[in-house]
């Protein structure tokens, strides 16, 4: 059974300091969401997040490539934190064996 208990506290381990690795790549990346509006003239990008109890809403202007590196950006946060979510179940189940 030490076997697999050494083996499981890595694992707990390597899932903390990948936890902490995916914190701080969300935390460097932009959070909300790009909206489009459409007025007469064409349609205009904005970048909507909250803060606080506040949504807060960012004119972006036209799209441009500045407009699409943001939305990959988002992207890649979503992704982190789909990531992370993962590693926190992962987390608790890991816990719940090593007790």
């Amino acid at each position: 059974m030490s076997v697999i208990t050494g083996v499981l506290q890595e694992e707990k381990e390597r899932n903390l300091s990948l936890q902490s690795k995916y914190r701080d790549e969300i935390a460097a990346l932009p959070k909300g969401s790009v909206i489009v509006k459409r007025k007469r003239s064409g349609d205009y990008y904005c970048l909507q997040y909250r803060s606080g109890e506040r949504v807060i809403s960012k004119y972006l202007g036209k799209y441009s490539a500045e407009v699409q590196e943001l939305c990959d950006k988002i992207e890649k946060r979503k992704y982190y934190e789909n990531l992370l979510r993962t590693m926190r179940q992962e987390l608790k189940l890991i816990s719940k064996v090593v007790k």
